[in-house]
Formats: C-alpha cells, sequence, structure tokens
C-alpha cells in the first residue's frame, strides 16, 4: 500500500496511489490517488475511502508526513562515512533534524549558503510507527 499526502487546489488530503507509472509516458504515468478520510497512520477509527480518486498528475504531491520529530542516525552506513573521510562510529551518532527538513517530491533541497559548502547525496529511511512506544 502506497500512501501520499497531497494537495488539490488549496486543501492538503490524504490518499491511496495506484497503477503503474512505468506503463505511461512521464513522472506520474499511469498513477492515480484515492482520496481517503480520516488518519492514515493510526490516529482514529474511522479511516475510509470517499470515492474521489485523481490522476497523479493533477495533484500536488507533498511530504507523506508533519513529523514532531526526527532522530537520525549519523554515520551508520559504514563505506559512505568513509567516502567523507570519517570512521564509522563504535556508538550510534543520533541527532535531531527539524521538522521542515522532510519535503515532497519534486521539491527544492535548499542549501543554506552560509552554514554548508555542500550538499550531501544520502537515501533516507523513514519508519512510522502509529503509537507511542518505548525501546523499540
Amino acid at each position: 500500500m502506497r500512501i501520499a499526502r497531497f494537495a488539490y487546489g488549496d486543501e492538503v488530503r490524504y490518499g491511496l496511489v495506484s497503477g503503474d507509472g512505468a506503463r505511461a509516458a512521464g513522472p506520474a504515468g499511469g498513477l492515480s490517488v484515492a482520496e481517503i478520510a480520516g488518519h492514515p497512520f493510526g490516529v482514529g477509527d474511522d479511516v475510509r475511502l470517499t470515492g474521489s480518486t485523481f490522476p497523479v498528475a493533477d495533484v500536488r504531491l507533498l511530504a507523506p508526513v508533519l513529523p514532531s520529530k526526527i532522530v537520525a542516525v549519523g554515520r551508520n552506513y559504514a563505506e559512505h562515512a568513509r567516502e567523507l573521510g570519517n570512521e564509522p562510529p563504535a556508538e550510534p551518532l543520533l541527532f535531531l533534524k527539524p521538522s521542515t527538513s522532510v519535503i515532497g517530491p519534486g521539491d527544492a533541497v535548499v542549501r543554506p549558503v552560509r552554514l554548508s559548502e555542500r550538499v550531501d547525496y544520502e537515501g533516507e529511511l523513514a519508519v512510522v510507527i502509529g503509537r507511542l512506544c518505548r525501546h523499540v
């Protein structure tokens, strides 16, 4: 299941993405998004399809979530740490990122000119846990 957060007109909505983008030309291809009512990440129990479906080409895909906090682990990929001239740490390096660091597909990556001389490439994996937890 692919859950999307998207804007249609002035409204922000959630939906389920379906279709095969590889079969049609363009980045959105033959994808569509079926709107859902309710919160898809476990806030409340009443999540249902509304019956409205939109071609992905007609909506603006947004960042999938609006996190209250982002806990990140630094230098956890040994080869990439060495590429940057660092040794992998003996223990995980945890740090926080601002929620504004999460962007949607096609959004610009902004490099703060006074704070950084480069933008580094990395793949990011996110885990959404829909309830309070501890020692996960």
